[in-house]
């Protein structure tokens, strides 16, 4: 298993999946900490990269689209604190960091995933129940109902109408976007049969989001929601219904090959010290069980 320990957080890998953890440090944000642990399995990346800093350097997963209910419902719009698929690397764990990229690109190709579109969420979003309360109200959704309630500052006629409750067959899709510059956030919900073309400010299916440090918060629901309404890839847009996810085919003697290659990697990793021991006996027994 290959795994970088830094102050935002852990990542590990063990060929099968790439698991992200938060850190416990205070600066966390409350977004990653609520989100909790990810597990991304392989088949859901579309590549990883590593970018060397003078002080720091950062790493990056990039998933194929389709596969995470939370960057459907985001958008890709969380800021770098929030984003759970960064993470910050010290300039003395660079080498550790080099060699989990290296592993992962690795079991891309002998695995040979493809970077294409998925037409199913392979990751499951965050449980439920789950709620949070930031701008004009909070929101909940306990896998079939949304409840969206207000407070003191929602607008008198939206706040009028009293809590909406949404059933989960009602919503038609689901929208988080941050606040940038003067123009506010939302969390929307469209509704069937019912659009609304109104500002979030007077939509009862929206909930108006000012830029504070909670609002990220508030796509915890959205992507609880996205995972379970029905993917937008996942029937034919000709009408022939739902597609068949392409298989992946066997690794070959070019698969072969690569092992060799990489167990001879390995060994200079260890004999010039990026690898303890340990683990290079740990890597090396991992590339030996895919042979």
């Amino acid at each position: 298993m290959a795994e970088i320990i830094q102050k935002d957080g852990t990542w590990a890998f063990d060929a099968d999946a790439l698991r992200l953890t938060p850190g416990r440090d205070r600066d966390v944000s409350p977004f990653r900490r609520a989100l909790g642990e990810l597990v991304v399995p392989l088949g859901a990346l579309a590549g990883i990269s590593f970018e060397q800093g003078r002080r720091s350097g950062r790493m990056r997963l990039r998933l194929r689209d389709g596969a995470d209910p939370l960057l459907r419902a985001t958008g890709g719009r969380l800021g770098e604190p929030d984003d759970p698929y960064q993470l910050t690397v010290r300039s003395d764990r660079y080498g550790v960091a080099e060699y989990l990229v290296e592993e992962v690109r690795e079991a891309l190709l002998l695995d040979r995933v493809p970077a294409d579109p998925v037409d199913a969420y392979l990751l499951p979003g965050p449980a439920v129940p789950v709620a949070a309360s930031a701008g004009d109200g909070s929101a909940g959704f306990d896998g079939e109902r949304v409840r969206l309630e207000w407070n003191w500052r929602t607008e008198d006629t939206k706040a009028a109408a009293g809590p909406r409750v949404l059933t989960l067959p009602e919503i038609t899709s689901v929208e988080w976007h941050p606040a940038a510059g003067l123009e506010n956030g939302h969390l929307r919900f469209t509704v069937r049969h019912a659009p609304s073309t109104a500002p979030p400010k007077y939509d009862p299916n929206a909930v108006e989001l000012w830029g504070f440090r909670k609002d990220p918060l508030m796509a915890l629901v959205a992507a609880a929601v996205q995972a379970r309404l029905p993917h937008p890839a996942a029937a034919d847009p000709r009408g022939a219904g739902p597609r068949v996810p392409r298989q992946l085919p066997p690794a070959g003697e070019d698969g072969h090959d690569a092992l060799l290659r990489r167990l001879r990697e390995l060994g200079e990793l260890h004999r010039a010290g990026v690898l303890t021991e340990a683990e290079f006996t740990q890597a090396k027994q991992a590339v030996l069980r895919r042979m």
